[in-house]
């Protein structure tokens, strides 16, 4: 039942349930970064961004809660041009830390804008599917929209940094859907998408299991991305195989246009070459965190020891947790990066079964929230914008404890609130500051 102003009740302009589960998360995240660090070299310069990042964030979520998020949709181009000059610039200016070109150094501190790029490009395309909401069903518009996301991904391919566009497709994927595009097109832009990734996870394969090249198909299928020429046989191939089948439905009288057959080649001749993009432009560590995922015991002492250790430390941690501050596996470093990508690991050592399941809560409570104040918005910018904030949280939370299970790649993809990482915490806590005023300027109270 739907309650307005008008019947009496006095209007919230907070979600208090929201933010308290955020602050929870936050003092959860804070206390697993401080007991990771323990015995880190860089101890006092993690612990001191840590506390800088709070106080920022926090001023970041004030902000943003306090300004009508409606300005962001009024000055949407000076938006989106920011965020491409901040990418654009971190090529030119930035520092390469870890194989990718993806930070400015500062006096004090680092800003890593494809953090914020990310928010920006929620904003931008919640303005680009509410003016064009009436033709939300054509397939140009929602080209239209993922032409507004290709300058990003160019961008954050030549850093590179593909864990960025992981997060980012499905989140522009998620609000297409929202605003009611259709499913057939979105259907396209997943098979494409499906291919790109397809690619270099078969090359992979192959390249684990060289026996596979005495076939003498996989052999060709293998060095196809060696030269334009093995590329344009395939793609000569996959023509002439579209065609082939074309003419062959026509001769069964099947009532089918030859659009669908060329539509389908294009897709799988573009899928194809952006997985050669991809190939040629990941770097060795990246390779390794795709061959982990393939065959986590094919290397533990290697490119596997991160993966396995973190799942040590978590069924170390049992039920109720070795204590806090008391993990072994985490706090005397026998797993890599636990106070970024693998910081459910030391929430799973220290905290137990329990502690994973509080965590996991508070971020479904969380997302339930936004996507409260989704419904409740004044107008569908504020629906949209909302729902890709939803996304963002989705896909963090689905790729952190999917990569623990197996189900995903280690991609170095923080658990924002509670991963080490300031440009990430900053971020986070505006996309929640605009979340937070989406719902603080709604009509109705339910």
């Amino acid at each position: 039942m739907i309650f307005t102003p008008q019947a009496g009740l006095k209007k919230s302009r907070m979600d208090w349930v929201l933010f308290l589960s955020v602050l929870v998360l936050l003092a959860i995240g804070t206390v697993a970064v401080f007991s990771s660090v323990a015995v880190l070299p860089q101890q006092a310069r993690i612990i001191r961004t840590q506390l800088m990042a709070i106080p920022f964030g926090l001023i970041a979520f004030s902000i943003a809660w306090s300004l009508n998020y409606q300005v962001y949709q009024d000055q949407w181009k000076y938006v989106y041009g920011l965020l491409l000059v901040l990418l654009a610039g971190v090529l030119i200016f930035g520092v390469v830390d870890k194989g990718a070109r993806s930070w400015y150094r500062l006096p004090f501190f680092s800003v890593q804008p494809s953090e914020f790029a990310r928010v920006g490009l929620i904003l931008v395309l919640a303005n680009f599917l509410d003016k064009r909401i009436g033709k939300i069903r054509e397939l140009p518009t929602v080209m239209g929209a993922f032409a507004l996301c290709l300058p990003v991904f160019f961008l954050l391919i030549k850093q590179p940094d593909f864990s960025a566009i992981l997060l980012t497709f499905p989140v522009a994927l998620v609000m297409l859907f929202a605003s009611g595009a259709s499913v057939f097109h979105l259907s396209i832009i997943l098979g494409y998408a499906f291919i790109s990734a397809l690619f270099p996870v078969l090359w992979t394969i192959i390249t684990l299991n060289p026996e596979l090249l005495d076939n003498a198909l996989v052999g060709y299928f293998f060095h196809l991305s060696d030269s334009w020429l093995s590329a344009l046989s395939f793609v000569a191939g996959v023509a002439a195989a579209a065609w082939a089948l074309w003419r062959l439905s026509v001769k069964l009288y099947a009532n089918v246009t030859g659009v669908y057959f060329a539509g389908a080649a294009l897709v799988l001749i573009l899928g194809f070459f952006s997985g050669m993009l991809v190939k040629n432009q990941m770097k060795d560590y990246q390779q390794k965190r795709l061959e982990v995922f393939l065959s986590p015991e094919s290397d533990p002492r290697g490119a596997g020891y991160n993966l396995l250790q973190a799942r040590i430390a978590i069924g170390s941690g049992g039920i109720l947790g070795r204590g806090i501050f008391s993990g072994t596996q985490s706090r005397l470093g026998f797993v890599p990066e636990r106070h970024t990508d693998f910081i459910l690991a030391v929430v799973g050592e220290e905290m137990g079964f329990w502690g994973m399941l509080l965590v996991m809560g508070l971020y479904v409570l969380m997302m339930r929230r936004i996507m409260q104040g989704a419904r409740l918005a004044r107008d569908r910018f504020g629906y949209l914008t909302n729902c890709g904030i939803f996304a963002m949280f989705l896909v963090y939370f689905c790729i952190n404890f999917g990569m623990l299970l197996g189900l995903a790649p280690v991609a170095g993809v923080p658990l924002p609130l509670l991963s080490y990482g300031g440009s990430n915490l900053v971020a986070t806590m505006a996309a929640l500051g605009i979340a937070e005023s989406v719902y603080a300027r709604r009509y109705a109270l339910v």
